[in-house]
C-alpha cells in the first residue's frame, strides 16, 4: 500500500521525521510530497526543502520525495495512492485534520487518511516554531535534523531577525 505524507516542511522538523518513520514501517511505499503552495511565503525553496528532506531520510529504503501543486487527493489518485498520511500534535490539530479528511474523502472514496499521533516529545512541534525561535537565534538543533540546523542559522545570521534604532539623545546646552 503506498502513502502520501503531504506537507510544506519549511523546515522539516524532528516530528515530521518521526511521522516519516514510523509511516515507512507501516507501508509498502511513503511518497513525502513538499506542497507548492502560492498563497504561503516559505523561508526555503522547494529544491531546499526537498534536498533537506532527503539528507535526514537516506535510511529510509522505501521513501520517496516529490512535489505539487494540485489538491491533494488529486496528487494521491495520480500517484496511485491509497492513504494520506497525517499527524496530529494538539486536539486544534484533529478539527482541522478531520475536517480535511472528510472533505477529500468527498473528493475521492479510494483514498483515506490515516492520522498518527506525534511522539510526546514532539507534540509542541511546528516548522513556524522552529523558524521563530532561529530567527532570534535560538537553538534549534534539538527539534530539527542537524542538516536543517545548520542551514537555518546561516539563512538568519545572514539576515537579523530586527534592526536596532539608536536612541536619540537629548542635545546638551552648555554650562556657564
Amino acid at each position: 500500500m503506498i502513502a502520501v505524507y503531504p506537507g510544506s516542511f519549511d523546515p522539516i522538523t524532528l516530528g515530521h521525521l518521526d511521522i516519516i518513520e514510523r509511516g515507512c514501517q507501516l507501508f509498502e511505499k511513503v511518497i513525502v510530497a513538499v506542497a507548492r503552495n502560492p498563497n504561503k511565503q516559505p523561508l526555503f525553496s522547494i529544491q531546499q526543502r526537498l534536498a533537506q528532506i532527503q539528507t535526514c531520510t537516506q535510511h529510509l529504503a522505501n521513501l520517496e520525495l516529490d512535489t505539487f501543486d494540485t489538491l491533494t487527493v488529486t496528487y494521491a489518485q495520480k500517484r496511485k495512492a491509497q492513504v494520506l498520511l497525517r499527524g496530529l500534535r494538539v486536539l486544534s490539530d484533529f478539527e482541522y485534520e478531520l475536517q480535511m479528511a472528510h472533505t477529500n474523502h468527498s473528493l475521492s472514496s479510494q483514498v483515506e487518511t490515516v492520522f498518527l499521533a506525534t511522539s510526546n516529545e514532539y507534540s509542541f512541534l511546528s516548522s513556524s516554531l522552529v523558524k521563530e525561535i532561529a530567527k532570534f537565534g535560538g537553538l534549534v538543533s534539538h527539534l530539527v535534523p542537524e542538516n536543517v540546523a545548520i542551514e537555518l542559522e546561516e539563512c538568519f545570521t545572514k539576515t537579523p531577525p530586527f534592526v536596532s534604532i539608536p536612541t536619540p539623545t537629548a542635545p546638551t546646552t552648555p554650562m556657564d
